[in-house]
């Protein structure tokens, strides 16, 4: 079952400085090379592959397993950490109550992300590790 969801598109938003920190922080740990990260707001992206418009993405998070079936919301983040072998810290969100209040702590995230990185940019911002040829450090005040 593996070789059907991995590699993960992980499909996030550039623009939103929370977004960025937790893909440098995935991206940092993915040594499997078990995750594509994709900008959605790059100027060359192209929504048309995941049948779906830009805006719907934007609104909410979204990724494309390798048997291209898409996932949404916090299953994305399920999923990105077992990816990265911590899945055991969310596995307990499988289970039905503590599932039914991931998605809705996810879609409360997802509705103020905007708002929330406009506040909070910058303490991610200066938290987000940078990676340039497989070394990554976290930026110096």
């Amino acid at each position: 079952m593996q070789t059907q969801i991995y590699p993960l598109e992980f499909l996030y938003d550039g623009g939103c400085a929370i977004c960025r920190f937790d893909v440098a922080k995935l991206r940092r740990r993915d040594w499997r090379h078990r995750l594509i990260f994709i900008d959605i707001t790059a100027p060359d992206f192209d929504p048309s592959p995941y049948g779906r418009r830009k805006e719907e993405l934007l609104a909410r998070i979204a990724a494309r397993r390798a048997d291209g079936v898409m996932v949404e919301g916090a299953e994305v983040f399920r999923l990105s950490l077992a990816a990265v072998g911590l899945g055991w810290l969310v596995a307990p969100t499988r289970l039905p109550v503590l599932r039914q209040m991931t998605e809705r702590a996810y879609f409360w995230f997802a509705r103020n992300r905007t708002a929330l990185s406009r506040r909070f940019g910058g303490i991610f911002t200066r938290l987000t590790p940078t990676c340039e040829d497989g070394v990554c450090h976290i930026p110096q005040r």
